[in-house]
């Protein structure tokens, strides 16, 4: 059951939520499940049973699953204030697609699917709001899609970078490991680096840590080593 106030009201805001009536929401908050998990917890398997959906309160989870050649492929990281494996609701999927795993100390609220779909189905016009959000998100899997069939990894790692920068600033803060960046961009974690190094040389951008500052965008849009 999930009765602490701040996270009821955060849980509110999320549009999952924001429309419910105030009855449904209370029947929300008592079958959700509030969990703690340490960094490297797995929250659930691929291939586990997928009774349940989820919201991030603090931390960060990394979505993964194993691909044919045994490598694991990072899918997504989900972060403080986002929800996860809500699509599974209107899908049908028996079984979750990808593991779920804390890269950091986590707070995690677990919801019963099947009572928030019976929701839904007593409130429909909620099902605008929800409908326009996945929308958003198979929109972004598309560009991600697009950013994998390209047979150059320069330009992979250029598009991420262009992707992930600040509009104001033009500076990519990460963070997450860039072995995970790696990963998502279906590239070697060494690659990456050695990516990001020889754009350093270029003049194109600079690193310090984890963030990255775009000095020459239109040199880096031309990039095509």
């Amino acid at each position: 059951m999930l009765t602490e106030r701040s996270l009821v009201a955060e849980l509110r805001r999320h549009h999952l939520f924001s429309r419910l009536p105030e009855a449904a929401m209370q029947e929300v908050c008592a079958s959700a499940n509030l969990r703690r998990l340490p960094a490297g917890t797995a929250l659930f398997h691929q291939g586990d049973k997928a009774e349940r959906f989820y919201f991030l309160f603090s931390g960060q989870v990394k979505l993964h699953r194993v691909v044919c050649d045994g490598q694991e492929k990072l899918v997504e990281i989900i972060r403080s204030g986002e929800s996860f494996a809500e699509a599974l609701l209107f899908t049908g999927t028996p079984n979750y697609p990808v593991s779920a795993t804390a890269l950091k100390a986590s707070l995690v609220a677990s919801l019963h699917g099947a009572h928030y779909r019976r929701m839904l189905e007593e409130h429909p016009s909620i099902c605008l709001d929800i409908l326009a959000t996945l929308s958003i998100r198979l929109h972004q899997r598309m560009n991600e899609i697009d950013t994998l069939t390209m047979a150059n990894a320069s330009r992979r790692v250029v598009r991420f970078l262009y992707q992930s920068q600040d509009e104001d600033s033009g500076v990519v803060t990460l963070d997450v490991p860039k072995r995970l960046i790696a990963s998502k961009l279906g590239i070697q974690p060494e690659t990456f680096s050695r990516i990001l190094h020889r754009l350093i040389e270029s003049g194109m951008i600079s690193v310090q840590r984890r963030r990255i500052e775009i000095l020459d965008s239109q040199g880096l849009a031309a990039y095509q080593e």
